[in-house]
């Protein structure tokens, strides 16, 4: 029996990876964005010291990454800035990948600290796309991932490392930094 006739067929296959602190959500939008599900997810491998030395790792190769912040907490979307973005810069192997910005936890509007406007500023400031999406409440988050994978598929240079049958790992979360939060994700 042929074993390949078992996989899932695609057309293209592409690596994406989420970043941004401790308990952003980054866990929570793609578990609602693969099982239209919402837990309240225990913190993965958030700040332990011994995992920072992957980090070169986790961004080669990348097509797409996506910068989650916390609209209630403020830290979590100037860390993007101050530390993130700096690592993109310095580790990221595709000169032509796809950034998406994106605020989570809208569903809780009465707390949010950080405003749409200043999203879409600092969007506009680092090329990024930019949409703001509650894991919980599932609002946006189809369109978080359409989007970022449309714009893949416009951009010609990343599609060469997409194509039909080349192996690569869809989805990838890197460890959050050692000195943030580690309250649990929603």
């Amino acid at each position: 029996m042929d074993s390949s006739s078992n996989q899932a067929e695609f057309d293209y296959l592409f690596k994406l990876l989420m970043i941004g602190d401790s308990g952003v959500g980054k866990s929570s939008l793609l578990l609602s964005f693969t099982s239209d599900t919402f837990e309240d997810l225990s913190p993965t491998i958030a700040g332990q010291e011994r995992f920072r030395t992957l980090t070169s790792s986790y961004y080669r190769g990348a097509q797409g990454i996506i910068m989650v912040y916390d609209v209630t907490r403020r830290e979590t979307f100037t860390n993007l800035s101050d530390v993130w973005a700096k690592e993109i810069g310095l580790y990221s192997t595709n000169q032509d990948c796809i950034k998406m910005l994106v605020g989570n936890k809208v569903d809780k509007e009465n707390e949010r600290v950080v405003t749409r406007k200043e999203g879409i500023n600092f969007a506009r400031e680092c090329g990024c796309l930019f949409i703001e999406c509650s894991a919980k409440t599932r609002v946006n988050v189809q369109q978080c991932f359409e989007e970022l994978v449309l714009k893949i598929l416009d951009t010609p240079a990343l599609l060469a490392d997409g194509s039909k049958g080349v192996k690569k790992n869809i989805f990838e979360e890197n460890p959050s930094q050692s000195d943030t939060s580690t309250s649990s994700c929603c």
